[in-house]
C-alpha cells in the first residue's frame, strides 16, 4: 500500500513538474550561418515595433530564449543582422523551435513544435505569390489604360485574382479556425460588397457610388473581434483603424464623430482595446492638418479623456488638454465668430459685426513676421486686384509696436480695415486661438466662420468654390 501511495506521489509530481515545465515561453532557435551573432525577439504594438529581449547566438547558431511568464499573444519577430527580420505568432503554445539559414531565411523557416506557425509560413509564401501576381496585373492595367480593348481583358482577370485571394484567404480561416492565425486573416478580409441595382435612377453610377460607400463603411470591422487583445501586438488592428479614419470615411466632422460613437461602442467591452483605439484617434486627429477635424478633437476631448474614462492619463496632461480645447472650442467651423470691437488706423472704433460683407477675411498678422512678409503682400494683391467688393478684410495687428505698424499700412498703402488692440482687451488671441502669425479665418455674411488657418494662396479659390458650391440663393 505504502509502495503504491509512494508510486501516485512520484506520478504527481512529473506531472506537476510536467505542467511547470510548459509554464512562460521558450524558443529554441538555430540560425544556422549565423554564428557568434546578436538577434532580437521583438514585437508590433500598433505601428510601431519593440524589442523584448537580446539574443546572443552561439558558435553554431543556436540559442534558446525562455520567460517564467507566457508572453502576451500576437505577432513577435526575430530581428537579425542587416535590418532583416521573420514573424513569428506567439499563442497558446509557446514551447517550440525554429530554424532557418540567415542568407534565405524565409524560404528555408523551419518549426518544430508549433503547427500553426508551420500554416503560417506556408499562408506567407502563397499571400507573397498572390500579391505579386495582382500586382503584375495591375501594372499591366496602368500601362494599358489609353487602350480599351487590353483594358477588357485585363479587368476581368484582375477581378478574378482579387476573387481568388479572397477565397484562399478564406480556406486558411477554415483550416485554422480558432487559432490565432485565422483571427488575423479574418481580420484581414475585405469587405464583400453586393451588387446593387440601379435600375430606374436617373443618376445610376452616383447611386452605386453612395450605396457601396455606405456598405463598406458599415461592415468594415465586421471581421475585426475588438474584445480580443491578441490583436494589439498585431499591426493589424492599427493599420485597419488608419485605414477607415483616413481613406473610408468621408472626412467631415459630422461624418467622423458619428464613426467614433460607433466604434467606442464596439470596443467598450475590452478595457485594453478601449484604451488603444481611444490612443490612436487622439494621436491621429491631433496630428490632422485637414481643415474643421479639430472639432473632432473636441469630442475626444469631451467624450473621453476630459470625461474620466482615459483613465490612464495624468492630471497635468487633462489640465493641458482642457487648456487646449478651451482655446479651440469657440472658433469650430461654423461656429458664429465672436465679435471683435477694438481701435482702428483710422483711430475710430471698429466693429467685426459692422462689416456687412459676402466674405470677411480675419487676418492676425505682425510688419516683423518673416511668413507676414511674404502673406501680406499678396493678401493685398488678392484685396486690390481686381476689387472683388463682396470680400472684407478685418486685420488684426498681434505686435504692441505702433510706429511700426503704422509704418508698413502707410508703405504698404493698405486700406483695409486695420484693427488695433496691443492689450488683447477683446481677447481675439483666446477667441480665434491666434498663437503664431499670421492665422486668417474666413466669415461668411453672417459672420459664420466657413475655413480657418489656411494661406493666402488659397483664400481666393476657396471663396470661388463655396460660391459655387455651397452658396444658397
Amino acid at each position: 500500500m505504502r509502495i503504491y501511495i509512494f508510486l501516485l506521489y512520484l506520478l504527481f509530481q512529473a506531472g506537476l513538474a510536467f505542467g511547470q515545465l510548459k509554464n512562460g515561453y521558450e524558443i529554441d532557435i538555430t540560425i544556422q550561418d549565423l554564428p557568434d551573432s546578436t538577434v532580437y525577439l521583438a514585437y508590433h504594438l500598433g505601428d510601431k515595433q519593440y524589442i523584448k529581449d537580446t539574443i546572443q547566438l552561439n558558435g553554431a547558431g543556436h540559442a534558446i530564449v525562455q520567460g517564467r511568464e507566457a508572453l502576451p499573444q500576437g505577432i513577435y519577430m526575430i530581428v537579425l543582422p542587416g535590418r532583416k527580420y521573420f514573424e513569428i505568432l506567439m499563442s497558446a503554445g509557446q514551447h517550440f523551435s525554429v530554424s532557418c539559414f540567415y542568407k534565405d531565411y524565409f524560404n528555408t523557416l523551419k518549426f518544430i513544435g508549433s503547427e500553426e506557425n508551420s500554416a503560417f509560413v506556408e499562408y506567407q509564401k502563397n499571400w507573397v505569390k498572390m500579391q505579386q501576381h495582382a500586382s503584375s496585373i495591375s501594372k499591366r492595367i496602368q500601362n494599358n489604360r489609353q487602350n480599351s480593348d487590353s483594358l477588357k481583358i485585363l479587368e476581368p482577370i484582375q477581378k478574378n485574382q482579387e476573387e481568388s485571394m479572397k477565397t484562399y484567404l478564406k480556406s486558411v480561416i477554415k483550416a485554422n479556425n480558432g487559432n490565432l492565425l485565422a483571427t488575423l486573416v479574418k481580420a484581414l478580409l475585405p469587405v464583400d460588397v453586393p451588387e446593387f441595382s440601379t435600375i430606374g435612377f436617373t443618376n445610376p453610377d452616383s447611386v452605386r457610388w453612395i450605396r457601396n460607400y455606405l456598405y463598406n463603411k458599415n461592415h468594415f470591422f465586421d471581421n475585426i473581434d475588438f474584445n480580443d487583445e491578441r490583436l494589439l501586438r498585431t499591426p493589424i488592428l492599427y493599420a485597419r483603424l488608419d485605414a477607415f479614419f483616413t481613406n473610408v470615411i468621408i472626412q467631415a466632422p459630422d461624418s467622423i464623430n458619428k464613426e467614433i460613437d460607433k466604434l467606442i461602442q464596439k470596443c467598450s467591452g475590452n478595457y485594453k482595446i478601449f484604451q488603444f483605439v481611444a490612443v490612436y484617434l487622439f494621436n491621429h486627429f491631433r496630428e490632422s492638418e485637414i481643415m474643421g477635424q479639430d472639432a473632432v478633437m473636441v469630442k475626444l476631448a469631451d467624450d473621453i479623456y476630459l470625461s474620466g474614462k482615459a483613465d490612464w492619463v495624468t492630471k497635468e496632461f487633462k489640465s493641458d488638454l482642457k487648456k487646449q480645447i478651451d482655446l479651440i472650442r469657440p472658433n469650430l467651423l461654423g461656429k458664429k465668430a465672436e465679435n471683435l470691437v477694438m481701435d482702428s488706423y483710422k483711430e475710430i472704433f471698429v466693429s467685426l459685426y459692422d462689416i456687412n460683407k459676402e466674405f470677411t477675411i480675419l487676418y492676425f498678422w505682425e510688419p516683423d513676421c518673416g511668413h507676414c512678409k511674404e502673406a501680406t503682400p499678396k493678401l493685398k494683391d488678392y484685396y486690390d486686384k481686381p476689387k472683388d467688393y463682396g470680400v472684407e478684410v478685418f486685420a488684426v495687428c498681434t505686435t504692441s509696436d505702433r510706429a511700426k505698424w503704422t509704418k508698413y499700412i502707410e508703405d504698404n498703402k493698405i486700406t483695409w480695415i486695420n484693427g488695433w488692440d496691443p492689450t488683447r482687451s477683446s481677447h481675439f488671441d483666446y477667441y480665434y486661438n491666434v498663437q503664431s502669425t499670421p492665422t486668417i479665418y474666413i466669415l461668411d455674411k453672417n459672420k459664420k466662420i466657413i475655413a480657418k488657418k489656411l494661406g493666402v494662396e488659397e483664400i481666393g479659390p476657396f471663396i470661388e468654390n463655396y460660391r459655387k458650391y455651397f452658396k444658397k440663393g
